[in-house]
């Protein structure tokens, strides 16, 4: 009961008219202020998350969880059926694929391009990239059975680039090649185009295509070797604590490595700009805190005689106290209520109609992605308030140091 009457003086104060307008006027401020930083920190948050999910996902759809390679670079990996076979036994392997993948140059009617071929089984089942699941064009299936010609499937640019379309016929052309009395020479492979897939990340849709495992050993003139086996788990989070018991099945001239390492910088970056993020726009919240310690202090002084009266009235010191942190309070819940629906209004709306568009080829994304979490809102409110309270201790104390005798004594 005692708190509705603090409470209710306080807001009749904000309500107000005062005679001092500017008081007014920095009240909305401090509104203002608030609001501002609170949907800046909501909106630059869903910014980093949604980076840091889109980059994840399109990473892991193109990606393994964790890769086994060799230690140095050799002849490739023999008896990979057997290693394969012993790795689908580690607990949240999903899958096990072998991969051969090397550097070729791709010849389409309207020029050539450069790209790397990669070989997988051929099968969606056995398919450890994610992204031939679902194919812009053609179908993974068509991938082991493509007719007369061995089949490929490339991704949207690369096809683009080249001028290559769905069931035409494309040079590969490997720099392996053939070995003559004159030198090596570069070998030319015929295929077909079964399929076109779009990732949505730039470098794999730009350079990379893929073909039966046979025929990639073909161009690449090697044996029954592979030179990566590639693992899918049920929880990528759980990558490191596979890649170790992989480690201990693989052998001395083997190592996994895990999708978290593998773009190790590209996460740190991340990280590190959320955390600048946070400093950073958590400063408004710091000039917001400001103008609501200058709105109570010039308050305090504006209503000195009504505090004098109240106090004579009988108001304890901690009534008058109170009434000037709930004054705090509120603008700060105010501003944090608008500035929450402010932010997770606008992060919808960009991330839905993609406002602000990106270049693929430096940022490989073709707009900002926009990925509001709750649980953000909950903290960035709690830190807006609890801002705004903080900055309501030296006023309020201020105010419980009048004495009512001093301020009534010429009235």
């Amino acid at each position: 009961m005692p708190d509705r009457f603090e409470l209710f003086v306080a807001r009749r104060y904000l309500r107000a008219k005062r005679k001092q307008a500017v008081i007014s006027v920095i009240t909305f401020i401090s509104v203002g202020g608030v609001a501002a930083g609170v949907m800046a920190l909501v909106i630059s948050l869903a910014i980093n998350t949604g980076f840091r999910n889109t980059l994840q996902r399109n990473l892991l759809g193109a990606t393994a969880h964790v890769t086994i390679l060799e230690k140095e670079p050799g002849s490739g990996i023999e008896h990979w059926e057997q290693i394969a076979a012993k790795l689908r036994t580690v607990p949240h392997v999903a899958m096990a694929s072998p991969g051969l993948y090397g550097q070729v140059f791709f010849a389409g009617p309207i020029q050539g391009a450069g790209g790397t071929l990669k070989g997988i089984p051929a099968g969606a089942e056995q398919a450890a990239a994610d992204v031939l699941k679902k194919l812009k064009q053609g179908s993974l299936a068509n991938l082991a059975n493509p007719g007369r010609l061995p089949g490929i499937i490339m991704g949207s640019r690369l096809a683009q680039n080249t001028g290559m379309m769905l069931d035409s016929v494309i040079t590969v052309i490997s720099p392996q090649g053939e070995l003559t009395p004159m030198g090596p020479r570069p070998a030319y492979y015929k295929f077909k185009v079964v399929g076109i897939f779009e990732s949505g990340f730039f470098d794999l849709d730009n350079l990379w295509a893929f073909t039966d495992l046979k025929s990639s050993q073909r161009v690449l003139s090697l044996g029954d070797v592979v030179n990566s086996i590639e693992l899918k788990l049920d929880d990528p989070n759980e990558a490191e604590k596979v890649a170790q018991a992989c480690d201990r099945i693989v052998g001395p001239k083997l190592a996994a490595t895990t999708w978290m390492e593998q773009n190790r910088q590209l996460r740190n970056a991340l990280r590190m700009e959320r955390v600048v993020t946070v400093v950073t726009i958590g400063l408004i919240e710091l000039v917001a805190a400001l103008n609501i310690l200058i709105t109570l202090v010039m308050m305090v002084m504006e209503k000195y005689r009504e505090i004098a009266v109240l106090m004579s009235m009988g108001a304890r010191r901690e009534q008058i106290q109170r009434i000037f942190m709930f004054q705090g309070l509120l603008i700060g819940c105010v501003g944090a209520a608008i500035g929450l629906v402010l932010g997770y209004g606008l992060s919808f709306l960009a991330g839905h109609y993609h406002w602000l568009r990106l270049d693929e080829e430096i940022y490989s994304l073709s707009f900002v992605p926009f990925e509001p979490q709750w649980y953000d809102g909950l903290w960035i409110a709690a830190a807006a308030i609890f801002v705004s309270w903080v900055a309501t201790l030296y006023p309020a104390r201020s105010a419980t140091r009048i004495a009512p005798a001093e301020a009534l004594r010429y009235e």
